[in-house]
């Protein structure tokens, strides 16, 4: 499945959506936001700071990590806008370890979501 242009989150409005109330997973790598949407679509916002990660290239890197993952269990997240922050950990962990922090936090979201499907339905 193709990371596309419908999965990412593009506007303040979207982001100021899940910022506004947001479920939350954390670890020492990231801080993973999340908020159920109205579309049909999982989608990916980040929010990688200059101040956690200083150089360009590592941020990039975050950013392409982050994308992969999201993009290979974008079915755990179904149906929820997602934001992404680092935190300075992030900056000298190896891929691997990066991977294996967001494999636990789409496994938190999906856990969230569908606990309040089956609640509300």
């Amino acid at each position: 499945m193709r990371f596309r242009q419908s999965n990412r989150l593009k506007d303040e409005l979207s982001f100021g959506r899940v910022f506004k109330k947001p479920k939350r997973s954390q670890d020492k790598m990231f801080i993973v936001l999340y908020q159920r949407n109205d579309g049909n679509t999982p989608r990916l916002g980040m929010a990688i700071s200059k101040k956690n990660c200083p150089r360009a290239t590592g941020r990039n890197r975050l950013k392409r990590v982050i994308r992969e993952s999201f993009r290979l269990n974008q079915e755990k997240i179904n149906v929820a806008d997602v934001v992404v922050l680092n935190r300075p950990a992030a900056t000298n962990a190896d891929n691997k370890t990066l991977f294996d922090s967001l494999e636990n936090h789409w496994q938190n979201c999906q856990t969230v979501l569908n606990g309040e499907i089956e609640k509300n339905g």
